[in-house]
């Protein structure tokens, strides 16, 4: 038997172990999250461990729900002790949960807590933990800094002023390079009912009225130069399900002009006017040689209740079962034909969608990069042992896993670094268990080099930073 996530955790072969050896010290690029540009430039020192372990983290309130507890104590009033007892209450029953291990894993790595916490050691880890973030060493900055992180990519939306990147950028005393990432999920939004107030929003970031959506595009293409100037190489994309349908100019018109005045889209309107949209963006992109990513499957605000006490991103979103590969088959085809798609990394939601999108890869392949066409990494639902298992050996069987360009943190926690070494662990072991298994030689200069790319080194060279 071995000890509670000791040196050897996940990794179950001599193997496993070498190969781990070789690459944990590599450095993280995070080339997708959701920390704050502000948090990171005002650099506060947090008020305890609650504050960073509960406040927006929507991982942990969907298990707190699941364990019975009343949402004063997730989301209410409650003291941020009573919050965090109630947290470390629900976590033995996580077994299984990468919860537990990820809840542990920051324990140890930023804390040096190697007592699994529970109602029992709750006061004693709570009394632990403040001690140690009141003497220094939790500001955003220096989490970042000690987690060994070289550059973040955030998540901007096209009408944001980008001030705090900005602000960053001209301090040198902080060595990480922080920069954005072109989300323009609310300019495809059409049949949102905010879409209107967001279109304000971006008539006042370009300083002009944006009548048309011939004009909507110019305001975006001054917004991709903009962000371009602050150094961004990402974009983001999330759909459920993908959108294809082919529209004209004076379609595109008539239902922006629909859109823009608050009237209902329906929903082929929507679909016409999201596919000709992004194929405009991801034109612009190409241009540039930025990478655009797209996460597939989500299903938002299921609890119609929550969502009106809460609103979005609470812990009320689950995985969709939409058909994917015809229309991303489509969609990808139309800018290729045009010699116009750019880098593109595809996330599915949905597990089912992994052969889907692990062969979709081999069918746009260029001399662009190395593999041009990327399969990311188990994301959100599948951020787990068996999720991030399944989608490297789908990768594997049907695509180029040594140029895989890795994991993304996808969070607004900034203790979340230690799932980068949780994937390190898990791909590691899978590559370990092929070696001893006689699938692959034990040449082990090659395989070092594999893990050390797969961890840092081709997501570097693939989003040019």
């Amino acid at each position: 038997m071995k000890n509670f996530m000791d040196e050897g955790f996940l990794l179950s072969t001599p193997t496993a172990q070498r190969l781990f050896d070789a690459c944990k010290d590599e450095p993280i690029f995070d080339w997708h999250c959701h920390l704050s540009p502000k948090e990171i430039y005002e650099n506060q020192t947090p008020d305890d461990i609650a504050a960073l372990w509960l406040g927006g983290d929507h991982y942990k309130w969907r298990g707190m729900r699941g364990c019975g507890v009343s949402e004063d104590y997730i989301t209410g009033n409650r003291s941020p002790y009573e919050k965090f007892k109630a947290w470390a209450t629900c976590l033995p029953a996580f077994i299984g949960n990468p919860l537990y291990h990820w809840t542990h894993l920051e324990l140890q790595r930023y804390f040096d807590i190697r007592t699994p916490l529970s109602e029992n050691t709750a006061d004693e880890i709570w009394h632990e933990a403040n001690e140690k973030i009141a003497a220094g060493g939790f500001t955003p900055r220096e989490l970042i800094g000690r987690s060994n992180v070289v550059c973040v990519c955030t998540t901007d939306d096209p009408a944001d002023a980008l001030s705090y990147h900005e602000k960053i950028a001209g301090d040198k005393s902080f060595g990480v390079r922080v920069l954005p990432a072109f989300r323009p999920d609310k300019a495809l939004a059409v049949a949102a009912a905010d879409f209107p107030k967001w279109l304000k929003k971006l008539e006042a970031a370009c300083d002009k009225e944006i009548p048309t959506f011939a004009a909507l595009k110019e305001a975006l293409l001054s917004r991709i130069d903009f962000f371009e100037k602050m150094g961004c190489r990402a974009t983001d994309h999330a759909f459920a399900p993908i959108p294809y349908r082919r529209m004209n100019d004076t379609q595109l018109e008539a239902v922006f002009a629909k859109a823009r005045t608050g009237k209902p889209v329906s929903a082929e309107e929507a679909e016409g006017y999201q596919t000709e949209l992004f194929r405009f963006l991801a034109k612009e992109y190409h241009k540039r040689g930025w990478a655009m990513e797209i996460h597939i499957g989500p299903m938002r605000n299921n609890n119609t209740k929550m969502f009106r006490r809460l609103g979005p991103d609470a812990g009320f979103d689950s995985i969709a079962d939409d058909a994917v590969a015809y229309k991303l088959s489509r969609l990808l085809d139309s800018l290729d034909e045009e010699d116009s798609l750019p880098k593109t990394v595809l996330f599915c939601l949905n597990p089912k969608d992994n052969y889907a999108l692990g062969s979709m890869l081999g069918n746009f392949q260029s001399d662009e990069a190395a593999s041009k066409i990327q399969f990311g990494s188990g994301w959100w639902f599948n951020d787990n042992i068996d999720g991030m298992r399944a989608q490297m050996a789908a990768l594997a069987n049907l695509g180029v896993l040594a140029k895989f360009v890795g994991m993304v943190t996808d969070s607004r926690s900034f203790l979340s670094y230690p799932r980068h070494e949780y994937f390190r662990r898990i791909l590691c072991d899978y590559i370990g268990g092929l070696v001893e298994n006689g699938e692959y030689p034990a040449d082990f200069p090659t395989l070092e080099h594999i893990v050390n790319d797969i961890a840092f080194g081709n997501a570097k060279k693939y989003f040019g930073i």
